[in-house]
């Protein structure tokens, strides 16, 4: 593998991509120090705004998606079989050798990290349409605050909803509206817009509801008044955007070498990190967290930056990349056998 990525690439978009799913790692690992001192703040500042930028950056990367056979395709070896595989195998882990109480249908319903996969393939199946004109914009907007009204697990709906605006306005941004993120008045607006971001998750439960963040709970279950979580709804899709663009233009344009070319794996780390974490939680990690608070947030939180380097670096990559595309890695094989040249696009 190239030490950098190739010139057809951008170098940003990887350096985001990166960063973006180092913090989701993060994210699940704090979840193994509930009990700590700090915890819940460094949960809700990352929750405030990580999640949209992911989304928005998936948008963006979805412009080109049409119904053609090559990319209904891609559609199927690179989300659709990903799914079917790996959340059985998440669930079972969890159940049969982490000892967790985990319920509900396979598939239908998806479990913990899993659900990325399903609401980003049918974000993708609607694409076509969401592209056309930028009054979608708008539209997924009201899409996402009446889309809290409905309260089910079945394929993530709620956060297929909740979430579209971010995925639209991906969609509908181009690399010129993104270079304004470059310019130097945006970067010095971007430190204090995440500092306000930081002293907003102190009181999270003072003016929303950490449940809110996740886009996946109804209005029905949130304790707050019916006249106000429409507003709160909108208040925490603001902050999320917000944060989103200010962390993402803090991220270096140019080629950062290794740490760009992870930038390529990142779905070797999203399926597979959760078997880590969990795996830590059943030698007993959150035992250990819970007796030394202050060392083991941070030890945590190292860790799984360390975690996420590790499952992107190019040999566990090398090793681990056939499970997360097993059909196309086979076709890679047998076109390297025959020496025939893969389909143009």
């Amino acid at each position: 593998m190239s030490a950098v990525p190739p010139a057809s690439r951008d170098p940003w978009l990887d350096n985001v991509k990166m960063v973006l799913v180092t913090l989701v790692v993060v994210g699940h690992a704090i979840g193994l120090v509930e009990a700590t001192a700090g915890s819940h703040w460094v949960y809700d500042f990352i929750y405030l705004w990580h999640i949209p930028a992911f989304v928005f950056v998936s948008g963006y990367l979805s412009k080109s998606f049409e119904w053609d056979r090559r990319r209904m395709k891609s559609l199927l070896y690179t989300l659709a079989i990903p799914y079917l595989l790996f959340e059985p195998a998440l669930f079972y882990y969890r159940r049969e050798v982490v000892g967790e109480d985990v319920t509900g249908p396979l598939w239908l319903e998806p479990h913990w990290t899993m659900w990325y996969l399903v609401v980003l393939l049918m974000w993708r199946l609607v694409t076509p349409i969401l592209k056309r004109h930028w009054l979608f914009l708008p539209l997924s907007v009201i899409v996402s605050l009446v889309g809290g009204i409905w309260d089910t697990e079945a394929l993530m709906i709620p956060r297929f909803l909740g979430l579209l605006p971010f995925f639209v306005l991906g969609l509908h941004l181009k690399p010129r509206h993104l270079a304004h993120l470059d310019d130097v008045w945006v970067k010095v607006a971007a430190v204090p817009v995440l500092v306000g971001i930081g002293v907003m998750a102190l009181y999270t439960d003072t003016w929303a509801e950490s449940a809110l963040l996740w886009y996946d709970t109804g209005y029905s279950e949130i304790p707050i008044d019916n006249e106000f979580v429409f507003q709160t709804r909108l208040t925490v899709m603001m902050v999320g955007l917000l944060g989103a663009f200010a962390a993402i233009s803090l991220v270096p344009r140019r080629s950062l070498g290794w740490f760009t070319t992870m930038g390529t794996a990142t779905m070797v780390v999203y399926l597979f990190h959760g078997f880590v974490i969990k795996t830590f939680k059943a030698l007993g990690w959150p035992d250990f967290t819970a007796s030394y608070p202050t060392a083991g947030l941070v030890l945590t939180i190292l860790g799984a930056i360390g975690l996420a380097l590790l499952l992107a670096s190019p040999p566990v990559r090398r090793v681990l990349e056939p499970f997360t595309d097993p059909l196309g890695w086979l076709e890679s094989r047998r076109r390297t056998r025959t020496g025939k040249a893969p389909t143009s696009a």
